[in-house]
């Protein structure tokens, strides 16, 4: 019998520490995502890089995600390699990657290359946090369960804002603090997170399950949600500091503009993700992600308005986003680890992030072109199909799902 099954018995105890370690290695691996984008005006003005130079440096890594998560997935990673050595691994490569660049890199040249391999070593960090996370948690309480994830996701993601924040520090300092996060969030994978009871362990390779899940109607459905939220999702987090800057509210904001996203998007959107997890369970998971969706979209249609709005109401509103924006992350992961092969929920979770950080790519891109060519004030109304047709998707799988499980694919030969 396995290590991780046994424990189960002990009591809950055990699981509430896997779910916490889990939970930190997110928060301290995924600080250095956003470290880059924390820092772009600094980088600016050291390496007179322009507006386009400042997007890929946010683009190449969601570009190395993608390459990353579909090799992954069509290997099968995360279901044939103990998911918190992976983890281990996949943390300690990115905190590497961001040292580098804060130690001896001065220019675009090294800076791109090296902010697409993080993107490709964070296909490791969140896809198999999700995958360990589920292990951890029976399906009556895995909506909160992803819903702590994503939410450590969150605080992940906007840590390098918090840091940049707080004081007047050098590009290369911010890096650096993020780098330590991320090596330290490496080393409690190795040493704490192991593998949960609830799903299945090892599987042999099935390089087609990527493929094959988007031909059950369950999975397709709950992939068109997520794709829907991904549009919205990334974009607002990469974008929202230039918003605000340019907001007539600028100069007035309760501290920087770094602070600012930090408390709105990261501590508003990880109680946006609890509340979301608490919802699923107990409502149901499209109902919330409906939900979810429609606050988030109706937030890019008032954006305009919010623009020209008073420092405390645009930052309330910006909390409001923040917490429905991301609320509905961890629905996704949860929907479509219960509809998916149960062999090979760690290949749908990772194909599932991978096309959606793809699409990711593409609204990080446009957005500041549209921005250049209307203003700030009109440029996130490009969100807002994401969230009308990722609620369009929910509902209807809300209509036809079903409770029976989906039939296992026959192993390859």
């Amino acid at each position: 019998m396995r290590h991780d099954v046994t424990v189960e018995h002990h009591g809950t105890d055990p699981a509430r520490r896997q779910r916490a370690a889990i939970a930190l290695v997110q928060v301290l691996g995924l600080a250095v995502w956003f470290s880059v984008s924390a820092v772009v005006p600094s980088l600016r003005q050291d390496w007179g890089i322009s507006t386009a130079g400042a997007v890929w440096l946010t683009g190449s890594t969601q570009i190395g995600f993608v390459v990353g998560a579909i090799g992954s997935a069509a290997l099968n990673l995360a279901d044939r390699i103990a998911a918190h050595v992976l983890l281990a691994v996949s943390a300690a490569s990115a905190a590497l990657c961001t040292l580098v660049l804060a130690l001896a890199v001065d220019g675009m040249g090294g800076a791109i290359p090296l902010r697409f391999l993080t993107g490709v070593c964070l296909a490791g960090v969140y896809p198999v946090g999700m995958k360990l996370m589920a292990s951890w948690a029976p399906s009556a309480g895995r909506g909160l369960a992803l819903g702590v994830l994503v939410g450590a996701l969150t605080l992940g993601s906007t840590m390098p804002q918090l840091i940049s924040g707080l004081g007047d520090l050098p590009w290369s300092a911010v890096l650096f603090v993020a780098s330590a996060l991320g090596g330290l969030g490496a080393l409690v994978a190795v040493l704490v997170v192991r593998p949960g009871p609830h799903l299945s362990g090892r599987s042999a390779p099935h390089p087609r399950y990527a493929l094959t899940m988007f031909t059950e109607r369950g999975p397709l459905l709950a992939n068109l949600g997520y794709f829907g939220h991904m549009w919205e999702l990334y974009a607002l987090w990469t974008w929202l500091p230039a918003f605000l800057l340019a907001s007539s509210a600028a100069n007035a904001l309760p501290g920087s503009v770094g602070l600012v996203v930090f408390a709105t998007m990261g501590v508003f959107g990880a109680v946006g993700c609890l509340l979301g997890g608490l919802g699923a369970d107990r409502f149901g998971r499209a109902p919330v992600a409906v939900a979810a969706l429609a606050v988030s979209g109706a937030c890019c249609l008032l954006s305009p308005l919010a623009f020209h709005a008073t420092p405390a109401v645009l930052v309330v509103f910006c909390a409001v986003w923040g917490a429905a924006v991301i609320a509905d992350s961890g629905v996704f992961s949860t929907s479509l680890s219960e509809l998916v092969d149960p062999r090979f929920v760690g290949t749908a979770l990772t194909a599932q992030t991978a096309l959606g950080f793809a699409l990711t790519v593409l609204s990080i891109q446009l957005v500041p072109l549209l921005a250049d060519a209307v203003g700030w004030q009109y440029a996130f109304l490009l969100l807002v199909p994401g969230p009308v047709l990722g609620a369009r998707a929910m509902q209807t799988l809300r209509r036809h799902h079903h409770r029976t499980p989906p039939a296992p694919v026959q192993e390859p030969r």
